[in-house]
């Protein structure tokens, strides 16, 4: 790995680009496969029945810089198709012409476009965007903090997900000897306002020789890696990403490019390799990297929250406000990702493609399948986005453990860290969701659960807003763990299988179902860090 040091300004000003690997200047002249049958499928979201466009649904975009508006910015076409709701400059009103960034113009594109030749993943969507930082700034990361702040607070306080699609060398962070463990300031920024403000935060995944790896180390958002064709479908891990894991050869990377712990730092895949993109004048071109994976998973939020809305003001039962959450969304996307192609039997849970990493092994060939204490793949996360499935997911509804739930579903609920008053034997707590109907031998199950880390705001004159230099406190993160075990059982040490990390703030149990019959899933709180009573979220999918 090529080492970068502050005094060496040209290496470090290369780095600083956003999450982008290779540019081709051509035209777009196939249909967008990212967002059909062979990228995420969303296209059939857009039409009946569904209609889902994203409509009146606020995301928000952090970058460098910043895409064009009609109105502000001179000499910029009114059909360009990329209709941004609002535009600033950190968290100031932007200023005409400044800024102005292709890239962002790229990413925005992918989210929101309307261009009859290249359609976004929720082109009615509503994007706020801000050019989060001057490069030559001294105190970036606290300045990317109030960017990220303010686009959380438009649309009345109510933005769904922000895409970040750019990131920070270590080589720029301030703290000494900073490691990638969490606790970068602007990492830390992430973790509290996905909790304060309610927006799930989707970040671009580190990539490429040196990486951009800040604040690819959150707990509390989803970060994205991209996948590239194979036999015409977007099913291979990409060899522009940085694993989540090395070799012992080249251990010495670990807490520099991905996590100083076992944590995992990749959640699922997208599509990043050769995608069309609109550029500001509204040419096409074609551009790879994870910077384009990310935004196809936070437009797919904005679809998926259209239809949580109309389920909510047409007053749908085993439906609620908790659809709005962001750990509910997190849930839904990881649980509902392909990892294996059902052959029409349904075992495989309806998958439509079979994902493969960059030594063209599958799911089942992965450490994170033979051992309950890895819940991600090291490479795919949990797999692969696909956006008609996570609204397959999410559209099955809130089901709570007080009775039997359907074979899929999905749920937002708090648990608490005992039952028991002793503080010598404390009796962990735990809810149990019993499956309605018996499952089927040799059908796989997919369950998720998300919580988040406990960061907060040390907010020195009591307005309720980060503001610099103000700092943050990392109060950890509760240990909750995830079994499936026969209906009839209550003893965890019989489980059919488990999800029992010691790190991650995700839990994740894809299996095959050994015997017929009747199954129950337990949330289970194994150990307190912080609070006594844990917000989490939970998404199952059986066959």
């Amino acid at each position: 790995m090529d080492k970068l040091y502050p005094k060496n300004i040209n290496k470090i000003l290369k780095i600083l680009t956003p999450l982008t690997f290779t540019a081709l200047i051509l035209p777009a002249t196939a249909s967008n496969t990212s967002t059909g049958p062979a990228g995420i499928d969303a296209e059939k979201l857009h039409q009946p029945p569904y209609n889902l466009l994203g409509r009146k649904i606020a995301i928000g975009q952090v970058e460098i810089g910043r895409p064009a508006l009609f109105g502000i910015d001179k000499k910029i076409p009114p059909t360009h198709g990329v209709t941004v709701s609002a535009v600033f400059q950190g968290n100031k009103p932007a200023t005409s012409n400044i800024q102005l960034d292709g890239h962002a113009q790229n990413v925005a594109g992918v989210m929101i476009s309307n261009a009859k030749t290249i359609k976004g993943v929720a082109p009615a969507a509503r994007l706020y965007s801000t050019a989060a930082v001057n490069s030559r700034s001294p105190d970036r990361q606290s300045l990317e903090c109030l960017a990220s702040q303010h686009i959380a607070l438009q649309n009345s306080d109510d933005v769904r997900a922000i895409n970040f699609s750019f990131g920070e060398p270590l080589e720029l962070d301030p703290r000494p000897n900073a490691r990638l463990d969490g606790n970068a300031p602007l990492t830390q920024c992430i973790d509290w306002s996905a909790r304060v403000h309610n927006v799930l935060y989707v970040i671009a995944g580190n990539q490429g020789k040196g990486g951009i790896p800040i604040p690819t180390d959150n707990y509390n958002g989803v970060n994205v890696g991209l996948s590239s064709l194979y036999q015409g479908i977007f099913s291979k891990v990409d060899v522009a990403n940085i694993p989540s894991s090395f070799p012992d050869y080249a251990q010495r990377l670990s807490g520099l490019e991905a996590n100083v712990s076992p944590r995992r730092s990749i959640s699922l895949l997208a599509p990043g390799r050769d995608i069309p993109l609109l550029n500001i004048d509204g040419s096409t071109t074609r551009n790879t990297g994870t910077s384009f994976a990310a935004p196809h998973v936070t437009a797919t939020v904005a679809l998926l929250q259209e239809f949580g809305d109309k389920q909510l003001r047409t007053k749908q039962p085993n439906w609620s406000l908790a659809s709005r959450q962001h750990e509910v969304m997190k849930a839904v996307l990881l649980n509902s990702t392909d990892k294996l192609k059902d052959n029409g039997d349904g075992l495989h849970l309806g998958m439509s493609r079979t994902v493969i990493d960059k030594e063209n092994r599958d799911w089942l060939a992965s450490d994170s399948y033979q051992d309950s204490s890895i819940p991600l793949h090291s490479q795919m996360g949990t797999g692969h986005l696909n956006a008609f499935r996570a609204y397959e997911q999410f559209s099955a509804g809130q089901w709570k453990p007080a009775r039997p739930v359907p074979a899929k579903g999905w749920d937002y609920n708090t648990i608490s860290a005992s039952l028991s008053t002793s503080e010598t034997s404390p009796t962990p707590n735990y809810q149990d969701y019993v499956i309605e109907k018996p499952l089927t031998v040799g059908s796989f199950v997919a369950i998720t659960l998300a919580w988040d880390r406990l960061v907060e705001l040390e907010d020195r004159n009591n307005n309720n807003l980060y503001d610099s230099p103000e700092v943050f406190k990392d109060r950890g993160l509760n240990n909750l763990d995830l079994y499936l075990m026969p209906v009839e059982e209550n003893d965890p040490a019989r489980k059919i299988t488990a999800s029992q990390s010691q790190v991650d703030s995700v839990e994740h149990i894809f299996f095959q179902v050994p015997k017929a019959g009747r199954y129950k899933i337990r949330v289970q709180f194994s150990q307190q860090v912080n609070e006594p009573t844990q917000p989490y979220a939970l998404a199952w999918w059986t066959g």
